[in-house]
This record gives structure tokens, sequence and C-alpha cells, in this order.
């Protein structure tokens, strides 16, 4: 039950007056938004600076032909310095059709190619052997469209038509990503405005076109959005304190020197901001699905018992979701984390640089968003599915009154909601 969100064909069960609450409150939110689009849309004037960045050489694809073991390029066989001379022929790019040639230096850390590997080798036609071409990276393109085929099966085959819809959300982040959110930042607009946008836009598209059109929705978006400005609050007072400078890291550098518009410490704000939307839609979208269930089974409840109930169920959800966060980035940063420990630095010591605190600030202030999302929503949720006299007084269609359990008194705890046996299936 936790996890049933499909609820896009559901039907109003509230009041027109909630329903209009609900309508003109997204429609406020909506306008917000465009207007932020309009007003942070990027200029399309960003330079392409390739060449600051080190990134100036043209990369094509191909394929190992042959590697023999020599001495490396400008010494002899006494000296022992050892070089694998790796050839190839280019099938991409403006070469393709040629053949090429380069060295690897042999050893531990070292990559090692065979005949037939299909590699990515950078091309710099301005230079001679040995730096024309260099080795940039291993062809990946069949592994990954491989493993997007499956994804998209998988979440086909369970989702049906919802999943084609999530799958459509998919899309939309990626475009406003793609088209928003990056060059807006490049052309120096404020970090945590265009992160806020762009995570309104996605939330407002992908949410209604995942799930649907009805209060559920609705619901579930108004939570993410307001565990979203709590978030955003929380980041900027913490990011402010622990005075992080955005420079932890060389892409940080090497972004600072290409393009000295963008705001690299705003930077560190609007990646827990777009970081914590995800989780966010999750855990939303998941108590007001608990809520409504809670309500089918047992429509005698109250607004009171229904927001026991759904947090009595989000405490779970999220104890969950915060080990996944941490564990997340654990295993992310694990070979960082592997050099600080085999550099006998202390615990204290680690945390404090800004490398690895501003990913405990990130991490931390996301769990704090996420724990607002419950209260939040489940509040909300229970708010609007008892207004009128659908919510309130006249049963579900779908419930089954006869195993619905007596509302409980008011002095008793707020863990004692409906156990897992009320929502089984009735015996024949």
């Amino acid at each position: 039950m936790g996890h049933d969100h499909s609820h896009g064909d559901a039907p109003p069960i509230t009041d027109e007056r909630t329903q209009t609450i609900l309508s003109v409150v997204v429609g406020v939110l909506a306008l917000v938004t465009l207007a932020g689009l309009v007003l942070l849309w990027p200029s399309g004037d960003t330079d392409i600076k390739a060449d600051e960045l080190g990134l100036g050489a043209e990369l094509v694809d191909a394929t190992v032909t042959s590697v023999e073991e020599v001495p490396c390029f400008g010494t002899d066989e006494a000296m022992g310095f050892r070089c694998d001379l790796v050839t190839f022929d280019v099938t991409s790019g403006s070469v393709a059709g040629e053949e090429g040639s380069l060295e690897l230096h042999r050893g531990e850390a070292a990559v090692t190619l065979e005949p037939g590997d299909r590699i990515v080798v950078g091309y710099q036609a301005d230079l001679d052997f040995p730096a024309r071409y260099y080795f940039d990276d291993f062809q990946r393109d069949v592994p990954l469209l491989a493993l997007g085929a499956a994804f998209v099966v998988a979440v086909l085959l369970l989702g049906r038509w919802q999943g084609l819809r999530a799958l459509l959300g998919l899309v939309v982040t990626g475009v406003v990503v793609v088209t928003f959110l990056f060059p807006s930042l490049l052309d120096g607009n404020s970090a945590t405005t265009v992160a806020l946008t762009a995570a309104s836009v996605i939330a407002l598209t992908a949410l209604y076109l995942t799930h649907g059109v009805s209060e559920r929705t609705t619901v579930a978006l108004l939570g993410i959005l307001v565990a979203l400005a709590v978030t955003a609050g929380l980041a900027a007072l913490f990011t402010t304190w622990a005075e992080f400078t955005g420079f932890a890291t060389e892409d940080a550098v090497y972004l600072q020197v290409a393009s000295s518009n963008v705001d690299i410490r705003g930077l560190v704000l609007a990646g827990i901001i777009i970081g914590s939307l995800g989780v966010l839609d999750d855990v939303t979208v998941t108590q007001v699905s608990a809520v409504w269930q809670i309500h089918r089974a047992n429509p005698g409840y109250s607004a009171r018992r229904l927001y026991q109930a759904g947090v009595a169920i989000g405490r779970d959800h999220i104890a969950s979701t915060v080990n996944t966060l941490v564990l997340a980035y654990a295993g992310a940063s694990l070979p960082l984390l592997l050099v600080y420990t085999q550099g006998g630095r202390s615990l204290a010591e680690v945390a404090n640089g800004e490398l690895v605190a501003s990913e405990i600030v990130r991490t931390l202030v996301g769990s704090i968003g996420l724990i607002t999302a419950v209260p939040i929503t489940t509040a909300l949720a229970a708010w609007v599915i008892t207004r009128g006299a659908a919510g309130s007084s006249a049963p579900d269609p779908e419930a089954v009154p006869d195993r619905a359990p007596e509302p409980a008194a008011e002095g008793e705890g707020e863990g004692d909601g409906p156990s897992w046996e009320d929502f089984a299936p009735r015996e024949p």
C-alpha cells in the first residue's frame, strides 16, 4: 500500500469549495513558475570554451587492431620504460576510416587494451605522434542502451500506461534540465532561484503527467513545494554559516576559469534543491496514497485519525529513506573516504573538509526536508479528503465497511492506526 501511486483516474471526493481552493493555489504557483521561466530564460549567448577547459580535442570512436609492447617514445631498451603501442582504426568523426596509434604507459594502474576493444580517443590534428591521439575511454553505448531498454521494459511491464506516463515525465525532467537549468546557470542567474524554478516546472509537469490530474496529485505537489521551500531555506542558512566556497572540486575551479559569471557557491545550494526533488516526489505521493487508502478502508475516520495513521506509516518510510541517502553518499564517495582513512585522518578532520562537509550538509538538509514533507503532506491530505459530504460521511464505493475497525478514542496514542491486516482481502 505504501507505494500504490496509481491514482490518476481517481474521481473527485471533496466538495467544490475545496476543489476551487486547490485549483486557485496551483494556478498561482503555475503563474509564479511561468514568470520565473520568462525572467530567467537563458539568453543563448553562452560561449563554448572547450580549449580553456582542456576539452578542445575531437573525440572519435575507434577499434583496436593490435597492441605491441615497446620502449616508450623518446627512450631506449636500456632505460627500461615500457609502453603499449596501440594501433586502431578510426570509425567516426572527421578522420573516420584512417588508422592511428597511441602509447599507453604500462603499470599496475594503467589501462590495458586488447585487439577488438571499442574505444574513444581524442584527436588533435595540430600535434604529431605520440600526442596526436590519446586514449579517452571505452565505448559504452551498447551496454548503456541495453540497460536503458531493460529499464523501459521493466517500467512498462509493471506500470503499463502509468509507467509510460512516468517515462514521459522523465523526458520532461531531462528537457528542463538541459534547456533551462544548465544554460540559465551559465548565464550567471541566481543559482537558488534557477533551481527552485526548474524544480517547480518539473514538479508541475512531471507529477501531473505521471499521476494524472486529481486532488491526490495536487496535494502531493503542494507537499513537495512546501518541503522544497523548507529545504532551500535550510540549505541557504547552513551553506552560508559553514562558509562553503564551492571550490572543493577541480570541476568548480575549471568552471570558474571558463565562466566567471557562474555563482559557484550558489551551485552547492542549487544541487541540494534539485537533488531533494526526486525523493520528495516519492515521499509525498506515497503519503497521499496512504491517507487515501486508509480512508477507503475506514471511511468513518476523522481528519485527526487519518493524520495519525498516515504519519505512523510515514515514520517507517522516512527511516528507510534517510538511511538510503546516507548509504548512497557513502557508496558514491567510497574511494575518497578510503584515501582519507589510509592517510590517517580522523573523522573530525575528514568531516571538516569542504568536500565532505558539503555532502554532509546536503544529506542532512535533504533529510530534514523529507521529514518536513511527511506531516505537511499527511495533514493536507487528511484535510482535503474529509472536506464536504463526500469526504466526511458518504462511504467510498470501494471501501469495506464491515471490516473497518471502530475509530479509536481521542486519548489513544498516535501510533494506534489500523494494522496491515485491515487492508487484506476478505475471506470468501
